[in-house]
């Protein structure tokens, strides 16, 4: 009992920032759903109170704004009444936003890396590279994601490619800044004594710096993962697929769908969960093998 206890204390902030985000969730779907439900009612002519108001914008079937329940039945329909093959289940979709998140995060892992070795390691491409680095997360996403999925169709690369581009071109960035910032946290005295032993700067890369950048490094993984995904679904939307989060929240759009929209970004939300949840138990496996100790 002293146990349970101090786990819901721990956890008591928590559940009341997620009891006040339902209640305004649901306080937001009367608001936005009134105007409708009213109209339905002058148009068939009944009288109604405000209970009735309230339980008509709680079970419209396209509403502005669904419910919490609304988008739970409709989530837990889509996963367990359909098979996982079936382009009607979201693990599907997610299984497809997924495989096009993690290819262009290990793109945008080892373009990350290769630019920011070269930056501390040259100090040209620091004062030459680095502003354009930075200059390159300036244009928004939703302007690059058309082109590059032109650009590539026109040389024959349609599918998970274009897709995979969108993604390694936002998370690449945070995987350079982070490594950037990790390899030059290392020791002074330590790289001293490095320069003492004779040791080479491929020795004092593999023995010093990678092992003190790790923590850095994971960092940035774990915000480059989840921005992955968003690139993934972002690249979706201009390719008119029928795979995939961001195709099924297009084809939510332009049905008015509200609901399975809201059960996409639910299902994008615990993709993006579990994959910085896989990227923290990588960390936690390789900062522990290499000795480091976080702060």
């Amino acid at each position: 009992m002293t146990t349970l206890s101090s786990v819901l204390a721990a956890r008591a902030p928590m559940l009341l920032i997620g009891l006040v985000i339902l209640l305004l969730w649901y306080g937001g779907a009367v608001g936005l759903n009134a105007p409708q439900a009213i109209e339905g009612f002058v148009r068939a002519g009944q009288s109604w109170s405000t209970l009735d108001l309230i339980h008509q914008t709680f079970a419209m079937k396209r509403p502005v704004l669904p419910t919490p329940d609304q988008v739970f039945v409709d989530f837990t329909d889509s996963v367990f009444h359909h098979p996982p093959t079936s382009i009607r289940n979201l693990l599907y979709h997610a299984a497809v936003t997924a495989s096009s998140a993690v290819v262009g995060f290990l793109m945008g892992l080892a373009l990350g890396a290769v630019l920011a070795i070269g930056i501390v390691h040259l100090k040209t491409l620091d004062s030459s590279l680095m502003p354009w680095v930075i200059v390159s997360q300036t244009i928004p996403i939703l302007a690059i994601a058309p082109m590059v999925v032109v650009i590539l169709g026109n040389i024959g690369f349609t599918g998970l490619l274009p897709k995979a581009v969108i993604s390694m071109y936002l998370c690449f960035f945070p995987i350079t800044i982070g490594l950037v910032k990790g390899l030059r946290s290392t020791d002074p005295l330590a790289l001293d004594l490095m320069r003492t032993y004779s040791a080479s700067v491929a020795q004092t890369f593999w023995l010093l710096r990678l092992p003190s950048s790790l923590p850095y490094l994971f960092t940035s993984i774990k915000v480059a993962i989840a921005i992955s995904l968003i690139g993934a679904i972002v690249g979706e939307l201009p390719t008119g697929g029928t795979a995939g989060l961001g195709a099924r929240l297009l084809s939510g759009s332009y049905y008015g769908q509200t609901v399975q929209i809201w059960s996409a970004l639910v299902m994008s939300a615990l993709l993006s969960l579990a994959l910085v949840g896989l990227a923290g138990l990588v960390e936690k496996l390789v900062v522990g093998r290499s000795g480091r100790v976080k702060g």
